[in-house]
């Protein structure tokens, strides 16, 4: 079993910074990537931002200079950190890991976290 925990949504002004961090837990065995989603609403979950364990990142066009992804892979962590925030970027977003579990390391697969809302507004 693994569990996805986001912290660090909330409301900010356009122009204003935030910092999501997630932690995954439970009976991993190895973690290729793990990343941001987001989700507006009557929109499609959209990739925001991942990392690999080697540290290659991949960022969507909307977001490259403004944030940032970082990744502990000791705690299984990963972190976005977003700066000079659009009202666009008002989602939900959901912390992603793919990654294999102890029981099945030859298995790789998607897990996803709760979400946590972000709202840029004046």
């Amino acid at each position: 079993q693994v569990q996805l925990v986001e912290s660090g949504g909330g409301l900010v002004q356009p122009g204003g910074s935030l910092r999501l961090s997630c932690a995954a837990s439970g009976s991993i065995f190895t973690v290729e990537s793990m990343g941001w989603y987001r989700q507006a609403p009557g929109k499609g979950r959209e990739l925001v931002a991942t990392i690999t364990t080697g540290g290659s990142t991949n960022y969507a066009d909307s977001v490259k200079g403004r944030f940032a992804v970082s990744r502990d892979n000791a705690k299984n962590t990963v972190t976005l950190q977003m700066n000079s925030l659009k009202p666009e970027d008002t989602a939900v977003y959901y912390c992603n890991a793919r990654l294999s579990l102890q029981e099945t390391s030859w298995f790789v697969s998607n897990y996803w976290g709760q979400g946590t809302q972000v709202t840029v507004s004046s």
